[in-house]
């Protein structure tokens, strides 16, 4: 108990109990004490209602001497987090600045497997496919990105025509192919057949590098949404590589995460980053429709997804918080979750499951209470 208490001392020394309360329900999890961090994350605070979220385990890259934390297995800060099914279970893949790829079954945290060195540097980005039935992993990091299968963790191929830092990928079905999209420090943004491991495509019309890209489904055609370097947001349709409409302007400075969302009907896109905002822009009439305020710092993730039946953004940022919110409203949703350092990488599982990569760790989450009573 007194190295849970350690463990972030220097976060939770002068925040309010609530806070407290999560940091150490966390950092029990962190150790391995799924029983203790339940019994913390259950005493009451005055004025405060429960925690909503439940932890279900989390890694510990910090621990006391005398104890050993649940290790993280990376050495880095953790930059990319997605979820996805292999050999029947839930796995959790991470990527990090420690140039490995990693496996944790969701439910358990337990590692599955080894890691997936990517030799020619940090990992930037990971993404999902499945290629001829198989679950791939797309990697994308210093000079390159690669496929891997995940089932015998193998590279399948490297991506051909990368020249620089690739930040950020997408992966999306183009005319009946598994494809992945990415582009480097050279400007240019290729599409590549996974199946194949051919360039098929190539997206035209903007400037600047992408830092961040999402893809979506409009009118049965797919198509991608990506930020630019110097903050705009560009749409483009896959089938044909050409822009759709004018690149949206608004961020001021780089804009570092972007995901999509069919929101009453209408395709729209949610991008965050330097400027510590986070944008809502309608994708027909190409403006913004919104705006969500509320992190200190770069907002360094963000993701769409269905919670408790209703559609909601969660974002993460430098300040170490999580935030849920309302889209269509513009508000957020309850109290922020708080973690012990940066917050890089998050998703959440069809199933509401939360999963978040905090400074060289990663913690997953579960829903047991309505989320207004955060």
């Amino acid at each position: 108990m007194a190295a849970v208490y350690r463990a972030s001392a220097d976060v939770h020394r002068d925040v309010p109990p609530w806070v407290r309360r999560q940091l150490l329900a966390l950092d029990a999890a962190r150790y391995g004490d799924r029983g203790l961090s339940a019994r913390i994350a259950a005493v009451p605070v005055e004025g405060v209602d429960a925690e909503p979220w439940r932890v279900l385990w989390s890694t510990g890259a910090r621990s006391d001497p005398h104890f050993r934390m649940n290790p993280s297995g990376h050495t880095g800060g953790v930059d990319a987090v997605v979820t996805t099914f292999s050999d029947g279970r839930h796995v959790v893949v991470t990527g990090s600045k420690d140039r490995t790829v990693r496996v944790r079954d969701l439910e358990t945290g337990r590692p599955v497997g080894g890691p997936m060195s990517d030799l020619n540097g940090r990992v930037w980005a990971v993404a999902t496919a499945t290629v001829d039935g198989r679950p791939y992993i797309i990697t994308a990091s210093d000079w390159a990105v690669r496929a891997w299968d995940l089932a015998t963790r193998q590279q399948t191929g490297e991506l051909p025509g990368i020249s620089g830092e690739v930040w950020c990928l997408g992966t999306a079905v183009v005319q009946g192919r598994p494809c992945a999209l990415a582009g480097d420090d050279d400007v240019s943004v290729r599409v590549w057949d996974l199946a194949s491991g051919e360039q098929v495509g190539e997206l035209t019309g903007h400037d600047g590098f992408l830092m961040a890209v999402d893809t979506l489904v409009i009118d049965d055609r797919p198509h991608a949404v990506g930020c630019m370097s110097g903050g705009t947001v560009w749409q483009w349709d896959l089938t044909t590589g050409q822009p759709v409409g004018e690149p949206l302007t608004g961020h001021d400075g780089e804009a570092w995460a972007v995901a999509t969302a069919v929101v009453g009907g209408r395709a729209h896109a949610i991008t965050a980053g330097h400027d510590a905002t986070v944008r809502v822009w309608d994708l027909v009439v190409g403006r913004e429709v919104g705006r969500l305020v509320g992190h200190e710092g770069t907002v360094s993730a963000v993701v769409t997804a269905v919670i408790g039946g209703e559609l909601r953004v969660v974002t993460g940022g430098s300040d170490g918080t999580v935030c849920l919110w309302e889209p269509a409203a513009g508000r957020r949703i309850g109290r922020e979750l708080v973690f012990p350092a940066p917050v890089h990488a998050l998703t959440v599982t069809p199933e509401g499951s939360l999963v978040v990569g905090f400074g060289g760790d990663v913690a997953a989450l579960s829903l047991h209470a309505d989320p207004g009573s955060m």
